[in-house]
């Protein structure tokens, strides 16, 4: 059996997939604000350094898998603490322990994206470029500037929207961009990432101001199947990607959104390489 790192592991999707993992006999350490074995804030340094560093003790320095879940969604007042918790978050942490998966031999990472990332017509890539560049300072400061010259009815609707969609936007790029480095590739941590829809979680509610009694015909966006999802359908494919027979996949972002991307965007995908 394994031992596995869930951020965001006490509620929604983090607590579904560290059910998964704890069901299937493996050690799960389990990262949050509350209820988890490691409490810390994943939106600022020290929280980051206190993670990293409680992972690898609790762990003895070896890890078979991380599930990067932890964050927060487009109805946070701040739209720089929505790119802090997104996107710097996990990218720092999976850095940080990228050490202790090589360790185990087969090493597995999994990231939670958004289809937000390409649904949502408000990414900034300025702000994208702040953030794959790793100026975390430059980045907030931007996001927060981005966010005061949004219109307001906007901001009403959700005052992150913007910085929201972006964050995911920008660690989807940074999947993509890490999976196939020599650091990561061939030393066999294989990396991956999630790109949920409307799952209903605390985050997703939250963020529309519903009850769990929405309508999927009446939602914002497409909804091919009719139904939201629930956290146990995020749950899944985490696992999915955090066993060792997932030897042959990495740098990959599967949309598991009940075909809202589809739908919106039938044509984008795949796109045909030019000279």
């Amino acid at each position: 059996m394994g031992t596995f790192a869930v951020t965001g592991s006490a509620s929604g999707m983090g607590a579904a997939t560290a059910a998964v993992l704890t069901d299937a006999g493996h050690t799960v350490i389990g990262v949050d604000l509350h209820d988890a074995e490691v409490i810390a804030d994943l939106g600022t340094a020290e929280g980051r350094r206190t993670a990293i560093e409680a992972i690898v003790e609790i762990s003895g320095g070896t890890l078979d898998g991380v599930a990067a879940i932890a964050g927060v969604g487009p109805n946070l007042p701040d739209a720089a603490a929505v790119l802090s918790i997104n996107h710097f978050g996990p990218v720092t942490l999976l850095n940080g322990l990228r050490p202790a998966l090589e360790r185990s031999g087969a090493g597995r990472a999994v990231v939670i994206g958004s289809n937000s990332a390409t649904t949502v017509p408000l990414i900034d890539d300025h702000l994208v470029e702040l953030a794959l560049a790793g100026d975390e300072d430059a980045a907030r400061e931007h996001a927060r500037a981005a966010q005061s010259a949004m219109p307001q009815e906007i901001l009403d609707f959700a005052p992150s929207i913007a910085a929201y969609a972006s964050s995911k936007f920008a660690l989807a790029r940074w999947v993509r961009r890490t999976a196939v480095t020599p650091e990561w590739a061939r030393r066999g941590v294989l990396l991956n990432a999630i790109a949920p829809g409307a799952v209903l979680t605390p985050l997703m509610l939250g963020s529309t101001g519903n009850g769990a009694d929405l309508n999927a015909d009446e939602f914002p966006t497409p909804m091919p199947l009719g139904v939201f999802g629930r956290p146990e359908d995020i749950a899944f494919w985490v696992h999915q990607f955090l066993r060792p027979e997932a030897r042959f996949t990495t740098g990959a972002v599967l949309y598991v959104d009940g075909g809202t991307d589809a739908a919106m965007r039938p044509d984008s995908q795949p796109t045909a390489m030019t000279l």
